[in-house]
């Protein structure tokens, strides 16, 4: 950290503009559902775990089936957002090479601010965001549907019954494998692919009511990936309770400590992490102001801030749901279920 004085005032500008983290928040912002499913796939299969692990006097079946949930959530949600999210993200990446080839008049027009060029502009960056953003949102209903199936499997595969002992172990899904990377780098460099994804993503850009809901709410980027954050685990866990309920493979005395959990750990994140989220915002906005003096001349600083305001709920949520409430709600959810089989035996 370089320590500069001017004017008396001492002014710590080596940590804000250290080439590592301007990197990272540049990434960030060009990868937004890619790095909200990496932190996902991180805490849900270690974090989450262990805390629930930890949880002191809770059945010990019914912790395998949430740590089990929280292993097959974490992977589902981020195979499947980054099978739909990379595309997108290299859609929108072309379009910003050759705007004028893929977008019309009207929307260059409307997404560029007087003095900007098209790729400067507020409201185009934020028209980005919302595309890059909603693969998380758009997949929430079919990642829960496929991540209650696999509960089954992985708790076959991580706690095997003791007449039924299998050494196998379980490999989670690698989006990173160098095999799929290679086929799948191929096919994201053929020239046509790329066109014709591209094509697809500038009919949104082109779109009058995109283009006037952009127009209008483009003010409010800065809680973009938080209000897309919340809407994306409600819809999670809504969906995830009806392929729980509906289930033939989890054990019947089982799902309802899987719900009970659900149902808590959404409804506490969502309420105590906006609330907190806003808080954090407020408290960071003098951080954000020393950034932007300490980055003043670099020409990508809006996408570094784009990166912040991208990092800051991501990870206020992850701690949340992922590092303290798990405790709380396994815990609630364990004692509600005892409960509700004592009053149907009474």
């Amino acid at each position: 950290m370089r320590v500069s004085k001017v004017d008396n005032k001492i002014n710590f500008k080596g940590g804000l503009n250290n080439k590592f983290l301007l990197k990272g928040l540049e990434t960030v912002a060009n990868h937004p559902a890619s790095f909200i499913a990496g932190t996902t796939l991180l805490m849900s299969s270690v974090i989450r775990p262990l805390a629930i692990s930890l949880t002191p006097k809770t059945d010990k079946e019914n912790k395998k089936y949430i740590i089990a949930d929280s292993i097959s959530s974490g992977v589902i949600k981020f195979g499947i957002t980054e099978l739909v999210a990379l595309p997108v993200e290299n859609a929108i990446n072309n379009i910003n090479k050759n705007p004028d080839k893929f977008l019309n008049s009207m929307a260059v027009k409307k997404f560029t601010e007087k003095g900007k060029t098209l790729l400067d502009s507020k409201n185009y960056k934020f028209a980005q965001q919302l595309i890059k953003n909603t693969p998380s949102l758009i997949t929430a209903i079919p990642k829960s549907m496929i991540a209650v199936a696999l509960i089954p499997f992985i708790m076959k595969k991580f706690f095997p019954e003791k007449n039924k002992q299998n050494k196998s172990v379980y490999t989670a899904p690698n989006s990173y494998n160098p095999v799929f990377k290679q086929f799948y780098d191929k096919q994201v460099s053929f020239k046509g692919l790329q066109d014709t994804a591209a094509k697809g993503i500038s009919k949104i850009f082109n779109a009058k009511t995109f283009q006037n809901f952009v127009t209008k709410h483009s003010f409010n980027e800065a809680n973009i990936a938080r209000n897309m954050t919340i809407a994306t685990d409600i819809l999670l866990a809504g969906s995830s309770v009806l392929c729980t309920k509906k289930s033939k493979k989890i054990k019947e005395n089982k799902k309802k400590p899987l719900i009970y959990n659900k149902i808590i750990t959404t409804a506490v994140s969502v309420l105590g992490g906006y609330k907190l989220d806003k808080m954090i915002q407020k408290g960071t906005k003098s951080f954000i102001e020393k950034f932007k003096q300490a980055n003043k001349l670099d020409p990508k600083l809006d996408k570094y801030i784009q990166g912040i305001n991208i990092v800051r709920p991501t990870m206020v949520f992850a701690l949340i749901y992922y590092g303290i409430l798990p405790i709380l709600s396994t815990f609630t959810a364990d004692k509600l279920d005892k409960y509700n089989n004592k009053k149907l035996i009474n």
